[in-house]
């Protein structure tokens, strides 16, 4: 008899265990799941923005566009044709600023 109480007590431990390690390792994937989760999260807020506002060529002119306009807003006194080469590319492809100050200095230099 005492055999039987030793061979249920041992099962019920190994079973008690076994439980236990499912659980525990189901609960570690799902942390894992959520790390992930949070770091695909971080890395697109990490993500630049567009700025606010852009300086690039449309229609043969240099036009300012604000953020999300696809027309621009006004136009600058910048002649596309006595620009170098490197700098009309650069403004086909866009030149982005974060505020008026960056852009006033750059219409500045650009249209003296």
């Amino acid at each position: 008899m005492r055999k039987i109480i030793d061979k249920r007590v041992y099962f019920t431990v190994v079973s008690a265990m076994t439980i236990s390690g499912f659980i525990t390792i189901c609960t570690m994937g799902q942390g894992v799941k959520k790390y992930r989760a949070e770091m695909k999260l971080a890395a697109a807020a990490t993500e630049p923005a567009e700025p606010l506002y852009t300086v690039r060529e449309y229609n043969g002119r240099a036009g300012i566009f604000c953020r999300g306009n696809s027309e621009p807003f006004r136009y600058a006194d910048i002649n596309m044709f006595l620009l170098p080469d490197s700098d009309r590319e650069q403004l086909c492809e866009g030149i982005g600023f974060e505020d008026e100050e960056e852009l006033r200095v750059y219409l500045e230099d650009m249209e003296s």
